[in-house]
């Protein structure tokens, strides 16, 4: 595989949480706004990163019959460097995540990561595909954060795109930023985006 198929197949082909339904707690947990998930996202993309370099270059010197246990412990290592640098320097955002950073801990895209491909595969092209997949799991998101800010507020990123509009009235929707408003968006997406590859692949067989 080339590398920048490496690199972007985790982005929209294979992407964690839209198609590998990965890491569906913190998607649906903290995306009340898109600063959260950028921020959650960036965050599992060093932890990514940083366990899967880790873990390619000792592979060869972590026995089989304990490796789980010796993956998380070097996933927790980078998590706890990435939850002590966020509350040094950017506290509001580590207070706005809260206890969904060091549940990094057990997201299974990055145990997933190490166990299928950062195990087997060498150190540079274990890091392209972590970036590739912590870009993806970023996309995913703010997709899904925008949606949420925007029905839920009628802003975003502070902008009140409904005044804006000219549409006084309306302020958003507050479930939407409500934990069923998390699950009603991912179903959509989902549902969008299953049946956007049903349409393709009916043209495909029509031809």
């Amino acid at each position: 595989m080339s590398m920048m198929k490496n690199l972007t197949k985790g982005f929209f082909k294979e992407n964690p949480v839209l198609v590998l339904a990965l890491g569906l707690c913190p998607s649906l947990a903290v995306t009340t706004s898109i600063e959260n998930g950028i921020g959650m996202g960036l965050a599992a993309t060093a932890v990514l990163v940083g366990s899967s370099a880790i873990v390619s270059l000792l592979k060869k010197f972590i026995p089989g019959s304990v490796r789980i246990p010796i993956f998380i412990v070097i996933i927790a290592t980078f998590v706890t460097m990435i939850d002590l640098t966020l509350q040094a320097f950017i506290p509001a955002l580590s207070k706005s995540l809260g206890l969904f950073i060091p549940l990094i801990v057990v997201n299974c895209i990055i145990l997933g990561r190490a166990e299928a491909y950062a195990s087997k595969n060498s150190v540079f092209d274990s890091i392209i595909d972590a970036i590739g997949m912590g870009i993806g799991f970023t996309i995913a998101l703010v997709l899904i954060s925008s949606v949420r800010e925007f029905t839920g507020t009628g802003s975003l990123l502070g902008y009140p795109l409904f005044q804006l509009m000219g549409i006084e009235g309306f302020k958003g929707s507050i479930m939407m930023i409500l934990p069923p408003g998390g699950f009603l968006t991912m179903g959509l997406i989902l549902a969008f985006m299953q049946w956007n590859r049903l349409r393709k692949k009916a043209k495909e067989g029509g031809r």
